[in-house]
């Protein structure tokens, strides 16, 4: 599977002639005259490869109740972190037309697909990197969590089936809190040659690093972009390889409420695009009624 990364149709909604225009004026202002090739994979943005540069035109940064698409975050983001093996390359950024662009050094490799221990301790080494000032601050404790999932339940036609499986165990927030990328999916993650990079930095936080653990572990999430959920055995090697046991155990309790707002995130999705009782609903709902059986 080769690296990929754009929208689903529809977003951005951008004309061809515009897009046209677009690339145009990258070659005209020398960020590349390469011929441009779509990147496929992502929800939110246009991305092209121009030769050795990855440039990537931002839609709208408010139609998700979840994941933010923050072309500010992003290149605060990257340029804080450059020259960090953790990131791709910032190269530069601006505005065409009232649309923010972003470019950086393409990544070689493939979206991952297999080796949890490995991206445990990507996670771990993002976690380990100095704080990036005016990032906005994440959710902490089963309180926030709460309020955000009946945030998002409150854009679904029909929130009553779950408003009855909100988990009931409350868990207090953290005091510590520290760089998340904040959509640490499959396909954010490049592999190769053993090397493993984070890209799509349109949503990153300083919050509680148990929030990466769980977008990376859901079900949902890993349907959507590897095809498949991660068996018991995975999750049990990624949740071993964490180099911070606190912050595992402290994911371990948070589970039902992490859960639970995936699956209102779920529902919110098949219903914005025309799908009902989807897979990756089902299996994230699965996992949510898994933790409440034994709670």
């Amino acid at each position: 599977m080769t690296r990929a990364e754009t929208t689903e149709p529809g977003l951005p909604n951008l004309s061809p002639y515009f897009i046209a225009r677009f690339l145009a004026y990258l070659s005209d202002c020398g960020v590349s005259d390469a011929t441009p090739s779509p990147l496929l994979g992502g929800r939110s943005n246009l991305v092209w490869r121009l030769g050795g540069i990855v440039v990537k035109l931002y839609g709208d940064s408010h139609a998700n109740p979840l994941f933010a698409n923050d072309a500010a975050r992003e290149y605060a983001t990257l340029q804080a972190l450059n020259g960090i093996a953790l990131v791709p390359e910032l190269l530069t950024s601006g505005q065409f037309e009232g649309h923010d662009w972003l470019a950086y050094r393409h990544s070689p490799g493939v979206t991952w697909s297999s080796g949890t221990a490995e991206v445990a301790a990507l996670l771990g080494r993002l976690h380990a990197q100095p704080v990036i000032p005016n990032l906005p601050i994440g959710v902490s404790g089963s309180e926030e969590i709460k309020d955000q999932t009946r945030s998002i339940l409150a854009y679904c036609g029909d929130a009553g089936d779950l408003n009855r499986l909100e988990p009931g165990r409350e868990i207090p927030a953290t005091g510590r809190k520290v760089l998340i990328h904040g959509d640490p999916v499959p396909g954010n993650i490049v592999a190769s040659g053993g090397c493993l990079t984070l890209i799509d930095w349109q949503c990153p936080q300083i919050g509680d690093p148990a929030e990466d653990l769980a977008l990376f572990l859901s079900p949902a999430m890993q349907q959507v972009y590897r095809g498949a959920p991660l068996t018991v055995a995975e999750e049990a090697t990624f949740l071993a390889a964490y180099p911070d046991a606190q912050i595992t155990q402290r994911y371990l309790l948070l589970k039902p409420w992490f859960h639970w707002r995936m699956t209102a995130y779920c529902q919110w999705r098949d219903e914005r695009d025309g799908d009902q009782n989807s897979l990756a609903y089902r299996l994230e709902r699965a996992a949510l009624e898994a933790c409440l059986e034994h709670a």
